[in-house]
């Protein structure tokens, strides 16, 4: 299948068709995104592996893992976090579009527009008090109870995730600015 092939799928409200189509920083950013969404899969997956050990060790062996509220706490945020900016760039996010379904094209178009513009803005503002927080739990020195998981270390796997959600966001806000035609495939 080439990178332009849709096949039978429709396209959909979102993700570009391709290098060629997305250009180079998009497909750098779809990159970066599945990486980011990939690290974030295998934290899940050990998370779970703690979940499952705690409980077999709480029921059958009577010693539940120490901490392990604490690990998938973090573990569970970072992952949602790093699958975010994947999201925006294959475009997955939710659409209502029951209101717009029979507007006219352009007219669906523009608000598809205007809302990646205000999700930019949204996400811009969900970074910067990341960083706020992250920073502000650095100089408090807060820590997890058991296993004493310095706070902030949560705050910049979120933050890093979504500074590549945030170029993703305001690179297909753009795209869409410019007047891509945009569909789902791989880029």
């Amino acid at each position: 299948m080439s990178e332009n092939d849709l096949g039978d799928r429709e396209p959909g409200p979102e993700a570009p068709t391709g290098r060629a189509t997305y250009g180079a920083v998009g497909h750098a950013l779809m990159r970066a995104s599945e990486a980011l969404a990939l690290l974030g899969g295998i934290v899940l997956l050990l998370v779970t592996t703690v979940t499952v050990l705690s409980v077999i060790g709480r029921a059958g062996l009577d010693m539940p893992v120490l901490g392990d509220s604490e690990v998938v706490e973090i573990g569970i945020a970072f992952s949602i976090f790093s699958f975010l900016a994947y999201c925006q760039m294959r475009g997955g996010n939710v659409i209502v579009d029951f209101f717009t379904a029979r507007a006219p094209a352009g007219m669906r178009k523009g608000l598809d527009t205007a809302s990646a513009i205000l999700f930019t803005a949204v996400v811009g503002v969900l970074t910067w008090r990341l960083a706020l927080g992250g920073l502000d739990s650095f100089h408090r020195e807060d820590h997890s109870m058991f296993l004493q998981i310095p706070a902030w270390w949560g705050y910049l796997g979120a933050f890093v995730s979504c500074l590549v959600w945030g170029a993703a966001c305001l690179h297909t806000a753009a795209w869409r600015l410019r007047g891509g035609a945009i569909s789902i495939s791989a880029c």
